[in-house]
């Protein structure tokens, strides 16, 4: 702290770690900044018996590529965690822990003053890699839940055995809420869900993971004329924030379908509406919510792959969609948590980004960066690492070193 310095990059999650790759092989002097104490991204933040949700094959990191073995496995947690750090070692990362940046700002003649938790510096350039998961999302309902009814985001969620006896609402039907929610039935507990509108995909299409073709089509789909996995090609800029498909990486990866779900003895329920002393009361339009999720990824992401798959002539099997499913649950719309023996609320509602710390007009009225590639409209400021930053993959362990690549080198020539 106090000297000043070429670049800084804030954050040693994969969007740091592969950043600091690129400026080191472009020979531009950095350091990186991370808050945690202990080097491994956000992976370190997730329940104990978490696994990646993207295979082994998109495991590829510049300057370490797939190290091997089988490549449509899944590794966990832990696994996931000594990657990084091993990834972190082999670059030479010159990263210091234990540094939270608390303030960001413009210096009158140039570059950027850093005020953070060890002390103030200087920087000429500086990349924001703080990832997509950096602030829990809870809804201002949960401040009307009883005391008694133990309630966590699924942030601070780590096994079951963390809750107390008795039955378990879930709010939020994302990733990290599927894959709790079979692991609390599982373990023998109740489980009702709130049903929210993530998309079911299959877990592989054609002969390949489905993050396998994601991947593909987003690097090489413009190419040949496909661009529907591009930023351009988003409906809106609140799409930035659509959540990836309900798909798991446990027990060798799968689907997750939310009838099924339901056929198990899960209770299924609409969106949240309210909590009256107690009473939880549910949206009526669960029919329509399941038949949404059903749907969504046969009307973007197949029809984007298998354009893909046709333009460039790969041979790969025809896939059939899954035939409809017209199972309903019979649950009332309102719910008493003392009757339910509901004794557990998590908050399965994702996260928001937060660069409050940034004293410049970085964001737009959504939240989001201004940028164009990562480049922001402050110069010498960049961003990396978000989601949807230029294409579907871009905030995913497999996509993200081609946008720190450019980055890197926009950096390089500032």
């Amino acid at each position: 702290m106090g000297r000043t310095q070429e670049t800084v990059v804030i954050g040693a999650g994969q969007a740091g770690l592969t950043t600091s790759y690129w400026l080191t092989q472009l020979g531009v002097e950095h350091q990186v900044l991370e808050r945690r104490d202990t080097l491994g991204g956000a992976f370190q933040d997730r329940w104990d018996s978490f696994y990646m949700n993207t295979p082994n094959l998109s495991l590829d990191l510049p300057g370490m590529p797939f190290y091997g073995g089988d490549r449509d496995a899944f590794i966990p947690r832990d696994a996931a965690v000594n990657l990084f750090r091993r990834y972190a070692e082999l670059i030479s990362a010159p990263v210091h822990t234990g540094v939270d940046l608390t303030r960001l700002s413009a210096l009158p003649d140039g570059g950027f003053h850093l005020v953070t938790s060890l002390g103030s510096l200087r920087a000429r350039n500086v990349v924001l890699a703080t990832g997509a998961y950096q602030v829990p999302k809870i809804p201002t309902l949960a401040a009307k839940l009883p005391a008694e009814v133990t309630q966590l985001h699924t942030h601070e969620y780590r096994n079951p055995e963390q809750l107390p006896d008795g039955a378990v609402l879930i709010v939020g039907t994302g990733q990290s809420g599927g894959q709790i929610a079979e692991e609390l039935h599982d373990a023998g507990r109740d489980v009702h869900l709130s049903v929210s509108i993530v998309p079911e995909a299959p877990r592989r299409y054609r002969g390949q993971d489905l993050i396998y073709w994601m991947l593909e089509t987003g690097k090489h789909g413009p190419d040949y004329g496909v661009n529907a996995l591009t930023t351009e090609a988003l409906p809106s800029p609140a799409a930035r924030f659509a959540p990836n498909p309900l798909l798991s990486g446990i027990d060798g990866g799968h689907s997750i379908h939310l009838r099924e779900l339901g056929r198990r003895g899960m209770h299924l329920h609409g969106h949240l509406e309210s909590i009256d002393d107690g009473d939880i009361t549910f949206s009526d339009d669960l029919p329509e919510r399941l038949a949404a999720v059903e749907s969504a990824f046969g009307q973007r992401s197949r029809r984007a792959i298998d354009a893909y798959i046709a333009a460039a002539g790969i041979d790969a099997p025809e896939q059939a969609p899954l035939e409809a499913d017209d199972w309903l649950p019979n649950e009332p719309a309102q719910v008493n948590l003392a009757d339910a023996n509901i004794t557990s609320v998590l908050w399965a509602s994702g996260y928001k980004l937060d660069f409050t710390v940034v004293d410049l007009p970085l964001v737009d009225e959504w939240g989001y960066p201004k940028h164009s590639r990562g480049v922001t409209e402050i110069s010498g400021l960049f961003v990396v690492g978000l989601p949807w930053l230029t294409r579907h993959y871009s905030s995913i362990v497999g996509g993200v070193g081609l946008d720190s690549e450019y980055v890197a080198g926009r950096v390089a020539a500032a």
